[in-house]
């Protein structure tokens, strides 16, 4: 249920619905807007019924919310939502295409602030690294751990570059929230509930990666674990899904986009480089996630792509990267 306000509504009206809520056993969420507030219900067990709140004074409307997810609704919040990132210089969500771009993993100091003034140079405002990384085999690459978050920090000192990184677990995400701007829930922990619930607790944006197996009301609900917890600055990311083929690592689902830009009120970006893992397939992809009005795109780039320790085969070299950006630009997509 969401209780929309008149514009003229006093304060002592907002406490009186809020009041009500609470004495039901339900929890209010206030959710401001341009011309009026709006109070979400949340944790109600059944239908609410509008009566109770139509009589009340300052009250406009009491509207259902039919979808499982309340928070990350776009009929509980029709006005679409912008996260701020670091100092507030990059807004994703804004007019701007955002482009988040780096190696899968940081190895070394050198490498990562070669391809971070690489990247910086080109067009990216974001810098994407992982410092843990969680692999297929436990004999892979597992990430330089703390160093890496340190790597990354000297890195941000030096390039101004925002960053990105991945948080694993809950220790690791008590890191990462220390180091980095956004943190990144990854593919195989987007139904990772305990760990969802920690980053709706953070005080940075949380960028979620959809589920390599996951529905898109899967994906939403995901999101709203964390909604849940306090943390409004949510990124949705979409990053191809495990289908039959064979012709890519994965598929990338556009047809996503539209769909949630009509569910929801967050911001979504794309990763074409998980979708595809095939670096011929990086650009076009990239292409057509901008065309369909993606908020941002998040990319993997290496400067020696064959001695990667990660995702080499799917990294775009810096003047691949560069000119990903400048098809961009020509294709008047970025602001």
């Amino acid at each position: 249920m969401l209780i929309v306000m008149n514009r003229n509504a006093t304060q002592e009206d907002l406490d009186r619905v809020i009041k009500t809520i609470l004495v039901h056993g339900w929890e209010p969420k206030p959710i401001p807007g341009g011309e009026r507030t709006a109070i979400g219900i949340l944790r109600n067990q059944g239908a609410v019924d509008p009566a109770i709140f139509l009589g009340m004074s300052g009250v406009r409307d009491a509207i259902p919310v039919s979808k499982p997810y309340k928070l990350v609704s776009r009929e509980m919040h029709p006005e679409n939502t912008t996260v701020s990132v670091g100092d507030g210089s990059v807004v994703i969500g804004g007019e701007k295409l955002v482009i988040m771009a780096g190696p899968c993993a940081v190895e070394s100091e050198a490498r990562a602030m070669e391809i971070a003034h690489a990247v910086k140079e080109a067009g990216a405002s974001i810098f994407r690294g992982g410092a843990f990384k969680p692999r297929t085999s436990p004999y892979s690459f597992q990430g330089l751990g703390i160093k890496g978050l340190e790597i990354l920090a000297r890195v941000r000192e030096e390039t101004g570059l925002l960053i990105v990184t991945e948080a694993t677990d809950h220790e690791v995400l008590d890191l990462v929230e220390e180091y980095a701007d956004i943190i990144q829930i990854g593919t195989r922990n987007m139904q990772n509930y305990r760990l969802l619930l920690r980053a709706g607790q953070a005080k940075k944006p949380v960028m979620l990666k959809r589920g390599m197996w996951a529905t898109v009301d899967e994906f939403l609900m995901a999101a709203e674990y964390i909604m849940s917890e306090g943390n409004s600055q949510v990124i949705l990311c979409e990053r191809g899904i495990r289908t039959f083929t064979r012709h890519s690592r994965n598929t990338l689902d556009l047809n996503a986009v539209p769909y949630i830009r009509n569910e929801s009120h967050l911001p979504i970006v794309v990763d074409p480089s998980h979708a595809s893992g095939r670096r011929d397939q990086v650009i076009p992809l990239a292409r057509a996630s901008a065309a369909v009005g993606v908020d941002g795109l998040i990319v993997e780039v290496h400067t020696a792509p064959e001695q990667a320790l990660s995702d080499g085969p799917q990294s775009l070299p810096p003047a691949e990267f560069e000119k990903l950006v400048n098809g961009l630009r020509a294709m008047n997509i970025m602001v």
